[in-house]
């Protein structure tokens, strides 16, 4: 606990020398309230009122419990960029206190839209959070807010800040772009980055170099079926070399093909083809395991976020809060599912709430 005080003690303060809070105290406060349950400024207040004895005893209040209008003023004020740097130190510390090796295997990039936390007349235009999520551990490693939602920019700065030394990092089509190939490739990653028609000459060309491969009869291919949620899928995903005639693209090795049929329960067939721009050739079983490591910030990350944490459904919505309390929101999950208890993320938040010795263990396994 001591260790993320002191992360949180090296954020700049935006408020005037008047200000009768430390801003650490309110930080750690509104993530100890978020860990417990609070889903906005007003239960953080709350929590922070109900517990303020408690709380007086890791942090200094000597003017008691803040209003929820100080803890609304600090998140509006506060720079995301110093809530970027927040982040990062605190995935160093959580990965250190862990034991955890450097990153290796499926590094998959996403951005999230705060649905309801758009401004007043700008409901087209939410705030967006881009994640780096580390599929092995089902960690983040950056979260960082895109302005003007320009989810390009802040992956590419998000990726700055990494070591990615022998990953493979994924991400949708919008980045299948040269300027996110070399990023990628500079932290010293291989890219598996899907591919669609927004990159028109590459996606025509590795589909011509396909077609031409199914004709020839002799393309390998490693094929998987599962049954669940009352339908049938099955997945084959082939690998070819890069095609000669393809357009300049940063480090591009080979192209891969994933083939999805899914059989509802009601007879229905759909098909769709997935194609994968990819800087190092992997076997036909390795591109899906990428493929498919991929959606685990969907599923592990972004869907809890939604469901437990009520992210889609946050109204804070001025200047930077949305953004900022987007953050904690993240630090919250990754403390929980850190905890080696094997209840959900939602018992392991109720439970925080109910028992004072679960909610400070949650803090142990940061150094």
């Amino acid at each position: 606990m001591q260790s993320l005080l002191s992360i949180l003690r090296e954020v700049r303060d935006p408020r005037d020398f008047n200000a009768r809070h430390d801003l650490a105290a309110i930080l750690f406060v509104a993530l100890a309230a978020t860990l417990c349950g609070a889903k906005s400024c007003v239960a953080i207040a709350d929590f922070a009122a109900a517990y303020v004895e408690l709380l007086t005893e890791i942090v200094d209040f000597p003017h008691g419990a803040p209003s929820h209008d100080c803890f609304s003023r600090v998140f509006r004020l506060l720079d995301p960029e110093e809530m970027a740097l927040v982040f990062a130190r605190f995935v160093a510390a959580l990965r250190e206190g862990l034991g955890l090796d450097p990153v290796k295997g499926v590094v998959a990039v996403d951005g999230k839209r705060l649905r309801r936390a758009y401004e007043r007349g700008r409901a087209c235009m939410p705030p967006l959070m881009v994640s780096v999520w580390d599929a092995e551990t089902r960690l983040s490693l950056a979260t960082r807010h895109a302005p003007g939602g320009n989810e390009v920019a802040a992956t590419l700065a998000a990726l700055k800040s990494l070591v990615l030394k022998g990953c493979i990092v994924t991400a949708d089509a919008l980045h299948c772009h040269p300027a996110m190939a070399a990023a990628v490739r500079n932290t010293g990653a291989h890219y598996a980055l899907k591919l669609k028609a927004n990159n028109a000459p590459l996606f025509t060309c590795v589909q011509a170099a396909f077609a031409t491969a199914d004709k020839r009869g002799k393309l390998a291919f490693h094929e998987e079926s599962e049954f669940a949620h009352d339908r049938h899928e099955r997945r084959r995903a082939s690998v070819i070399a890069r095609p000669a005639n393809a357009p300049d693209f940063p480090d591009l090795a080979a192209v891969g093909r994933i083939v999805e049929e899914r059989q509802a329960g009601n007879g229905k067939l759909t098909e769709r083809v997935h194609y994968v721009a990819l800087s190092k050739r992997l076997t036909p079983k390795r591109v899906l395991e990428v493929f498919r490591a991929h959606w685990t910030v969907e599923n592990q990350l972004h869907w809890p976020l939604d469901v437990v944490f009520n992210e889609d459904d946050a109204r804070t919505r001025k200047d930077y809060g949305p953004q900022n309390l987007a953050v904690i929101r993240r630090i919250a999950i990754d403390i929980l599912r850190a905890h080696p208890d094997n209840r959900s993320v939602g018992r392991k938040m109720n439970l925080a709430a109910w028992r004072q010795d679960f909610f400070f263990d949650l803090f142990a396994h940061l150094r």
